[in-house]
């Protein structure tokens, strides 16, 4: 009989590329992964890995193999899942990850509803760009995603993943309050000869941002980059920049830079995703039902 645990690192192998990397996601060293998977060789009498320089590559054997491997682990969450579901009380981890402006406007009052609603319930949150997250769930480093789509701009999907959407929020231009610094921007046309501060490149955020000043009619002058919207804010604010701001960053708290509506009024939807295997885990539902009340309150605010 094949060991699960083993199949597991094949798969893992599959997924991360190298056995490194899969070393350090399951906290193994390279050399026990290494053996694992040797066994695993020996059980199955065929060759499973090839090595290809410094790399080892999987055989037609071993893709076989971790297709089938990708199919019990669903059914063993499916397992988990209705486990959990026939008990009477919620429980368990969730690793959630969530990037920035929803970890400020959503997750604090969603923890503190989560604590009081479900106190037996552990929350683990990273900060995560929406691409990684989504692919990082997807390989089962997280339970739950939370994650963004820009106008015009589909976001990753992954087999196996779900999308609910929780609230969408408008993007707006964000310039400085000070008449002296922004007084004379009345559109997005007028920043043309500003330096703008983006979100780095790769980022969903950024594509869109660029593409709505081309359709302006020209190209930004992106001469500061930062994942970090408070930091942004910042140099916004001081007159040093202006840039593309989404509205739930202002949860909370008094817009401290001058906000402009963009042609059409575009909004970003956000949306939660999880392995469609353990959608139904009590904990899993408590954490959306909690984040989908905690983004109507903010809606409304």
């Amino acid at each position: 009989m094949l060991d699960i645990r083993r199949l597991r690192l094949l798969r893992e192998l599959k997924v991360r590329g190298t056995l490194a990397s899969v070393a350090a996601a399951l906290n193994f060293s390279p050399s026990s992964v290494s053996q694992q998977l040797a066994l695993l060789e020996n059980e199955v009498g065929v060759p499973l890995l090839r090595k290809t320089g410094r790399r080892v590559t999987l055989t037609p054997q071993a893709e076989i193999l971790v297709d089938h491997a990708a199919g019990i682990l669903d059914a063993m969450e499916r397992a988990e899942a209705d486990l959990a579901e026939s008990l009477t009380t919620v429980t368990g981890t969730v690793r959630v990850a969530v990037f920035q402006s929803a970890a400020l406007a959503l997750m604090p009052d969603a923890l503190t509803i989560l604590g009081r609603d479900y106190p037996e319930v552990r929350i683990e949150m990273t900060q995560r760009e929406p691409e990684t997250a989504l692919y990082e769930t997807w390989a089962r480093d997280f339970d739950l995603v939370i994650a963004e789509q820009y106008p015009g701009h589909a976001a990753p999907r992954h087999p196996g993943l779900d999308r609910v959407q929780l609230t969408t929020d408008a993007i707006q231009l964000a310039v400085p309050a000070d008449p002296l610094d922004g007084g004379d921007i009345r559109s997005i046309a007028d920043t043309a000869s500003r330096a703008w501060v983006m979100e780095p490149r790769g980022a969903a955020s950024r594509h869109w941002a660029e593409q709505a000043c081309r359709q302006a009619g020209f190209e930004p002058d992106v001469r500061y980059e930062t994942a970090d919207l408070q930091a942004q804010i910042r140099l916004i604010e001081s007159g040093n920049a202006v840039g593309l701001m989404p509205e739930l960053v202002w949860t909370g708290r008094t817009p401290t830079v001058r906000l402009l509506d963009l042609p059409g009024r575009p909004r970003r939807t956000i949306f939660t995703s999880v392995r469609e295997a353990g959608s139904q885990r009590p904990a899993i539902l408590a954490c959306r039902e909690v984040l989908e009340r905690t983004a109507r309150l903010v809606s409304s605010a």
